[in-house]
């Protein structure tokens, strides 16, 4: 199911802007891969190019290659809208539609894209996601609540369960703990542990804990000052970037002294 990524020779543009510089990286499937670096350097706008979120912004554009899989995700026959169940996102606050109960709000996802389901699949769907996102057997007996009733941290896996439900090979999550408390913290970075044995995982945080905790590589972003592009400054194992890494501005950041 998990993909890999490449990104080639990649500009992100804002109408003329350049905001993100010439980025190349590999994402490898079945891991954990962090994007670290300070506000305003493009971490976010990278990470919504690898699904085309970018581009639903008036004048937001890209030059160069995401590959998923050797797929040219940006190619002319390309749909953004399958992009998009294949690569799913998780934003920085947890958004289920609170109008919905916990149940529809699995099942929005597989409902939006029009596919149709069996009573029994959908139940057995919205169990296995709910599972998947280790909140089954604290909703099992209130599915038909709404999903706005759960905690912050419950609410962000019903988000996380809405994700996988339509099966996607990578998730992207954009500060998914930054509006969480510490326990509800602990909880999606244990899910996310759980995860990457099954999808492509890759996570923007400004927390270098967390990066050190659940990611297995690490980008470090940087920007030269404001009106500059953001760039990536050195991509590693998480453990090389943390203990030993090849820039010294990477050090620096990690180690608390500029960000």
């Amino acid at each position: 199911m998990a993909q890999r990524i490449d990104v080639k020779d990649l500009n992100i543009y804002y109408g003329d802007f350049l905001a993100v510089q010439d980025v190349s990286m590999t994402v490898e499937p079945k891991s954990v891969t962090a994007f670290i670096g300070p506000s305003g350097c493009g971490k976010s706008t990278f990470l919504r190019t690898l699904n085309r979120m970018h581009e639903v912004i008036p004048g937001a554009r890209v030059e160069g290659k995401v590959e998923l899989e050797g797929v040219d995700l940006y190619g002319a026959d390309v749909d953004p809208v399958a992009v998009r169940r294949t690569v799913g996102m998780v934003f920085q606050r947890p958004n289920p539609f609170p109008t919905m109960s916990i149940r529809d709000n699995v099942l929005a996802g597989v409902k939006l894209n029009n596919r149709r389901i069996s009573k029994a699949d959908a139940e057995d769907l919205v169990e296995s996601s709910l599972r998947g996102a280790n909140l089954w057997n604290e909703v099992k007996d209130r599915l038909e609540k709404p999903g706005s009733g759960l905690s912050g941290g419950q609410q962000q896996r019903l988000c996380i369960a809405r994700a996988i439900a339509v099966k996607p090979q990578v998730l992207l999550m954009d500060e998914p703990c930054s509006a969480l408390d510490p326990i509800s913290t602990i909880a999606i970075e244990d899910l996310i542990g759980d995860l990457k044995q099954e999808y492509t995982i890759v996570i923007v945080t400004h927390n270098m804990q967390q990066a050190a905790r659940v990611s297995d590589r690490t980008a470090f972003f940087n920007i030269a000052g404001t009106g500059k592009p953001g760039k990536l400054i050195e991509m590693d194992d998480t453990a090389t970037i943390f203990s030993s890494p090849a820039e010294k501005s990477t050090e620096d950041y990690v180690s608390g002294r500029f960000g």
